[in-house]
């Protein structure tokens, strides 16, 4: 797990103009609010800024004029000064109401649709992403928003808004003092802006660095098990502090970029652009208006050359959010691969009967796994899938779920297409178990009812007895009621699986796919289990994918899947005597695990097998020696 990596190209232009047409939508969206919120602030800053000081500037020439000051005469801009500033807060407060709803508004849209971006993807998806680095991504682009939104509101338009004002303001003084803003403000973004292109690609790498951090904390988090079991703690954490450091690293990295560079270039011509208002505010300066001149291009140059200053910071943050945003969105520049048809079908399946017509699929990159593939599942037949592992056969249950899309063919429900019928049409007929049971850290009752949320209690608790459940369930602190941990980490293999049928029979589709589904359970679990499934594939379509032999030798056809193609098929006994791949498997079996033939079940005949179908313990032999195996027996009988 040390050489896991969640490196990856950092996102590039395409994906952060994505996230800003996100952003800019979400503005659009809400724009009752954010019109509003993006220019209050800024009519209060006018105030505050400018309109105050203006009438401190006013205060002091006429005091330069009359030579002094009088109650009289200097109270109406005290009033207005003190008016000024009270409105000027009122109205920042209806515009901070204004933007607290956009930014909670938004961020809540945000996460919604990011989510929905996610579950739209297709399968092949997120085995290439770490579901830690996933979290972090979708979770910063619902974050992100409230950053974006208030350094445009408080930082963009809340210093252009104040200063179009004081520009306006310092045209009707002297319009040299206009124009010498302007000329020190454009010569600092010309200079500043190759910097900061440079600063883009530190971020980027930051960022990046950032990711693969929380993408090995998931990953490790996720596998602790393993790492215990290992000993592999000392690694991970070497591993862990390796990602930090080099996070770290180039985190130090664009903040002294930033400071030595950037901000050294954009102080000095700060105190440039104050020198030279002072100069052109006097030397421009008419008769009677010197000290009020001289105090307005002061404030208003001091309060221009704050947003110069500042215009590094502004830009940090903006930055700092899209690229974070961007790093989600890039994952939206690859659309899924597996769509629903623009005009899909309806569901309208003559039966349950299922064909693969001339499939070919191939995972991407990789050789093709079926070239041609023909296969057909009458109605309420029994299949079992076998076969050597890597001959295709739980890949074929996930082309049946349209978890990918096959590159040549059709495959049929009751003569529909399901290329033409909507996923959630589809896999409404299908009642799946994989090999790997999927548990939610949710309770075990939740676990059981994921398959059918509209569920009765009655209903599930009866598919759980059904599935063996309540065995062990009703040893647990909770009951039902129980939290099960993180993929089920509470429970044992054998628990997850008989929690998992138990979600198949609540189900209750009319197609059954079983990938290895009673693979954990022990002999007499599975005895018992088997017999829930055998009632559960009454009436319905069932295709069994196991390796074990003894678990499918009852169905009503097996199929032998090797490379791709199907090799034979037909009932147990018929491939037996026909002495190809499944005799030889069935051979290999019964000698190295299965031992002597033991009875089959009532009503099943299964050579080989034990009761339903499955082997059956090793009983103890005469004498209290252990059964030996076939091979050992054939070779005492023949010393």
């Amino acid at each position: 797990m040390g050489t896991t990596d969640t490196r990856g190209p950092t996102p590039g232009r395409s994906a952060v103009v994505l996230a800003l047409r996100r952003y800019g939508r979400e503005l659009l969206r809400l724009r009752r609010l954010a019109l509003p919120a993006l220019l209050l602030p800024a009519v209060g800053n006018i105030g505050i800024r400018y309109v105050a000081p203006l009438l401190i500037a006013k205060l002091a020439g006429q005091a330069a004029d009359d030579g002094g000051l009088t109650l009289s005469s200097a109270l109406p801009y005290v009033l207005g000064f003190g008016v000024t500033l009270l409105l000027a807060e009122a109205v920042w407060r209806v515009g901070q109401h204004c933007l607290n709803r956009v930014d909670a508004l938004g961020m809540e849209h945000l996460y919604v649709s990011g989510m929905d971006e996610l579950l739209a993807k297709d399968a092949a998806f997120f085995h290439d992403n770490f579901a830690g680095s996933l979290t972090k991504r979708v979770l910063s682009f619902g974050k992100r928003f409230e950053d974006f939104v208030d350094t445009v509101t408080y930082r963009i338009v809340g210093s252009l808004v104040p200063l179009v004002f004081g520009a306006v303001v310092l045209w009707s003084y002297e319009p040299m003092l206009v124009a010498g803003l302007l000329v020190m403000i454009a010569l600092t973004v010309v200079a500043a802006t190759p910097l900061i292109r440079r600063r883009q690609r530190l971020v980027n790498d930051r960022e990046a660095a950032i990711a693969r951090v929380s993408g090995h904390v998931a990953d490790s988090l996720m596998n602790m098990e393993t790492i215990r079991a290992f000993a592999a703690e000392g690694r991970e954490a070497d591993e862990h502090r390796s990602r930090v450091a080099d996070s770290r690293r180039l985190t130090l990295r664009s903040w002294d970029y930033g400071n030595l560079r950037v901000d050294t270039l954009i102080a000095p011509m700060s105190v440039l652009t104050n020198v030279l208002g002072l100069l052109v505010a006097i030397a421009f300066g008419g008769p009677g208006q010197g000290v009020e001149e001289v105090v307005v291009a002061f404030t208003y140059y001091s309060n221009a050359t704050q947003i110069m200053f500042e215009f590094n910071q502004i830009y940090r943050r903006l930055e700092s959010s899209m690229t974070e945003a961007a790093q989600f969105t890039e994952l939206l520049l690859d659309p899924p691969t597996v769509l629903d048809p623009t005009e899909p079908e309806p569901l309208t399946p003559r039966d349950t009967g299922i064909r693969f017509e001339a499939v070919t699929f191939a995972h991407a990159g990789a050789k093709p796994i079926f070239q041609g593939l023909d296969l057909d599942v009458p109605a309420g037949a029994r299949i079992g899938l076998v076969g050597r592992s890597g001959g295709g056969k739980t890949t074929l249950t996930r082309l049946l779920l349209r978890m990918s899309d096959i590159d040549d063919g059709r495959v049929l429900i009751g003569g529909q297409d399901i290329s033409r019928l909507r996923q959630t049409d589809l896999r409404s007929l299908i009642a799946y178990v994989p090999q790997e049971p999927a548990m939610f850290h949710r309770s075990l009752r939740d676990n059981i009812a994921f398959a059918r949320p509209g569920a009765a209690d009655e209903e599930i608790h009866a598919a759980a007895a059904a599935a063996h459940v309540t065995e062990f369930a009703d040893q647990l602190p909770d009951g039902f009621g129980t939290l099960v941990g993180e993929r089920g980490v509470k429970l044992s293999g054998g628990q997850r699986q008989r929690v998992a049928l138990a979600r198949a029979i609540l189900r209750d589709a009319p197609i059954l796919l079983l990938d290895e589904a009673t693979s954990a359970l022990d002999s007499e679990s599975e005895l018992l289990v088997q017999d829930a499934l055998w009632r559960l594939m009454d009436g319905r379509t069932a295709l069994v994918v196991a390796h074990r032999l003894s678990t499918v030798a009852g169905m009503d056809r097996l199929v032998v899947l090797d490379r791709g193609s199907v090799v034979e098929q037909g009932t147990h006994e018929e491939l037996l005597a026909a002495n190809g791949a499944y005799a030889k498997l069935w051979q290999h079996q019964s000698g190295g695990f299965l031992g002597e033939s033991t009875e089959s079940a009532p009503g099943r005949p299964v050579p080989g097998a034990g009761s339903s179908g499955l082997p059956g313990p090793a009983d103890p032999a005469p004498d209290g020696d252990r059964r030996t195996s076939s091979h050992a027996r054939t070779s005492t009988g023949s010393t």
